[in-house]
């Protein structure tokens, strides 16, 4: 009813979840397997951060958890005209996760609303943004009348759908660039998105907290994360009053009574409706062909290399060269990022030799479509540190036989042509994070047979599988930065397609340079039969391929 469907489908839906037993009526008391009490007293307001969407923490701990960051840097400011370290660089309520609550998108224009009587306004190194997920909510934003709140306070709507989440933010306002490339300024986003992985949100900044939207208003009024929100004062009045969140919070009644004047079940459908009357999306050509007509000439669509129905497995008993060593917390963002592509990068540098204008090169998030180019931006978030040499810039290795530093991809296509098979080593966590498809793809492009880690993000490991590559899990306690890998090392993997086995035992053994030999037991990380089908087909589009390309059983 609240999202304007009809009243026959609304009672469709009402007849089903009674009929299976999953109506959730006040009278009754299901029967719960497991029942967990919580003490709504002890529950108290929090962000994440400033590096991984898990980590918890209470405002008041914001400066202490970023310092902690670069131990060997003490927050500081840098005189007047400079924005101190903890600065916030970039202050957006974005499409995702708490922000598709209308509730608290209403908070947070009551907020602005307050906070712009009060005539705060963010310092001037702050980029404010509001993408909501929906048109709906410019609809019910102006009809409780705090669109223009928000805009006030620099909240105007820059879009819908995902923008600063995944590192469409683009540039930093000039005098906040300027800070951290002349005085390192450690600087900060504050966003109500679901991931703040070091380099996701933006290139120029490592950390990045997770908030409310109306705590993302307040902390962009505040200017820097070096103050506990809740406690300190967010800014000077007007009249030269101090400004507490205490004094811009809005009430629940407050809330309620701007959301029955804002929102309307009839938005849904009329929004909706308006966005596919758009001239420009009615304009879009679109073949009409069986097969897709593949332009050869393309910088956004190409035909990859994965799609084929003839990939042979990469199982097997085989000797290894490692491509590229890694640590924990390696996220997928980190294997294959999202953001703006560099135009000094190996993708920006294949798209501008293509005809591509060096301003305007788009982000891999657009070019997904293209594996040359996300196959060229693996691993070059500058937070990558591989391990076979500490020395090594992001996204390289060195070519074991020449001893040639170069970019991952260029070392993979030569250990191609060489024969050769290569794996990856990592540590705890690994492919945390979205769970975007390029992270395995990309792996696969570079040739990979084996992903060896201390412990895979599940979501991750799958995808590996679908893309044909073995998750091994390493011993415990055995972690890859305690090996001390080179290049020069050789690791043999015992995973023949008719021996690997569910969570099945995988004999690893190292061969190392100096002459010396090391072996141990890996576990397959894999857990259905089916699995251990598609990684013996080569991956899930040759075994799909495969499949309906049989020829009809006789009749």
């Amino acid at each position: 009813e609240a999202t304007g469907r009809p009243r026959a489908q609304i009672q469709l839906v009402a007849d089903y979840a009674r009929r299976q037993g999953l109506w959730s009526s006040p009278d009754e008391t299901p029967a719960y397997a497991d029942v967990i009490e919580i003490d709504l007293a002890a529950i108290t307001t929090s962000l994440a951060g400033p590096r991984r969407p898990q980590d918890r923490i209470a405002p008041s701990e914001t400066a202490q958890t970023l310092a902690a960051t670069r131990p060997s840097k003490s927050l500081q400011r840098h005189g007047d005209n400079v924005p101190p370290d903890g600065a916030v660089a970039i202050a957006a309520i974005t499409s995702c996760t708490n922000t598709s609550d209308p509730r608290l998108v209403i908070a947070a224009g009551l907020l602005a609303r307050k906070a712009r009587r009060f005539g705060l306004t963010p310092p001037p190194w702050v980029k404010t943004s509001l993408a909501p997920g929906s048109p709906r909510a410019a609809r019910y934003l102006a009809r409780a009348g705090l669109k223009e709140d928000l805009e006030a306070v620099g909240f105007g709507i820059v879009g819908y759908g995902c923008t600063t989440c995944i590192g469409n933010a683009g540039p930093l306002t000039e005098i906040m660039s300027s800070a951290i490339q002349a005085h390192d300024v450690n600087a900060v986003a504050v966003l109500s998105g679901n991931r703040n992985f070091p380099g996701r949100v933006h290139t120029e900044l490592n950390a990045a907290f997770l908030a409310s939207p109306p705590l993302v208003v307040a902390y962009a009024l505040a200017g820097d994360v070096n103050r506990d929100i809740q406690t300190d004062p967010i800014g000077v009045s007007k009249t030269g009053e101090p400004v507490y969140l205490r004094d811009l919070w809005p009430s629940g009644p407050e809330i309620d009574t701007a959301l029955r004047a804002g929102v309307d079940p009839a938005d849904v459908a009329e929004a909706f409706e308006r966005a596919e009357a758009s001239p420009a999306w009615a304009a879009l050509q679109a073949p009409a062909t069986p097969v897709f007509p593949w332009d050869a000439a393309s910088t956004y669509i190409c035909r990859p290399p994965f799609a084929t129905a003839t990939a042979q497995t990469r199982l097997g008993h085989y000797i290894a060269t490692p491509l590229i060593a890694l640590g924990d917390d390696i996220t997928t963002d980190h294997i294959s990022p999202v953001g703006q592509i560099p135009a000094d990068s190996d993708a920006g540098r294949y798209l501008i030799e293509r005809g591509e204008n060096a301003n305007d090169l788009n982000v891999y998030a657009a070019r997904r479509a293209n594996w040359a180019v996300m196959m060229r931006g693996l691993f070059t978030n500058r937070n990558v540190a591989n391990l076979l040499d500490a020395t090594l810039p992001a996204g390289q290795t060195i070519h074991a036989p020449s001893g040639e530093r170069m970019a991952l991809w260029r070392a993979a296509e030569q250990y191609a042509k060489e024969n050769r098979s290569v794996v990856v080593l990592a540590g705890a966590r690994y492919g945390m994070g979205s769970s975007r498809d390029w992270a395995a793809k990309g792996v696969a492009l570079l040739g990979v047979r084996a992903v060896l880690a201390t412990s895979f993000e599940q979501i991750h490991r799958t995808n590996l599988i679908g893309m044909g590559v073995l998750p091994l899990r390493l011993p415990p306690g055995l972690q890859p930065s305690a090996l001390n890998l080179s290049v020069q090392d050789r690791i043999e993997i015992a995973a023949a397609p008719e021996q690997l086995k569910v969570r099945g035992a995988v004999p690893v053994t190292l061969y190392r340079a100096s002459g010396k030999t090391e072996t141990f037991t890996a576990t397959a990380a894999v857990e259905t039969s089916l699995e251990i089908e598609i990684l013996r087909s080569g991956g899930i589009i040759p075994r799909i391929l495969a499949r309906v390309m049989q020829p009809p059983p006789p009749e």
